[in-house]
């Protein structure tokens, strides 16, 4: 299976069985990508693939061939320094255990390349297949207001 993992072109022998978040974890280390409830529900394991959220658990290895993948370790700057994204986490204090955090972020990261403008309805709606057990939803809806457009209600 042949595909673009961060930026970079990546290859791997993967079972037809395996999933997008086995892969990324056990065949490129790349262990942002969390394994939770794994069936879809939590958040905790997703992933851009061709800009769009996934739930890594349950989606296949095999169906990224061809594609881009976007986890965490991607959002950082080529200079190393944090992302747009990463930084609005920070200053609005939305990273408490870090467990659903690298979700929440790339769901950010997709809201943010996607463009158009919000409504905080709409970005509660877009970040409600992500789980916290902390209840830190008040700053990372913060953080990522920061970081679309805002449409103020009653202008919808």
């Amino acid at each position: 299976m042949r595909c673009v993992i961060n930026g970079r072109p990546a290859e791997a022998r993967v079972d037809v069985t395996m999933s997008l978040a086995d892969m990324l974890r056990d065949e490129f280390g790349l262990t942002s990508v969390k394994k939770g409830c794994e069936v879809g529900e939590c958040g905790a394991c997703t992933v851009l693939v061709d800009g769009e959220s996934v739930n890594a658990c349950i989606y296949l290895a095999v169906w990224a061939e061809g594609r881009e993948i976007l986890t965490v370790e991607g959002l950082t700057r080529l200079d190393g320094g944090l992302s747009e994204v990463q930084q609005a986490f920070i200053e609005e204090g939305a990273v408490q255990c870090g467990f659903c955090t690298p979700g929440f972020l790339l769901t950010a990261q997709e809201l943010v390349q996607r463009g158009g403008a919000y409504t905080e309805e709409e970005l509660r709606k877009a970040l409600s297949g992500h789980l916290c057990r902390c209840t830190g939803y008040e700053n990372i809806l913060n953080a990522v207001k920061r970081l679309v457009d805002l449409t103020p209600p009653g202008d919808v």
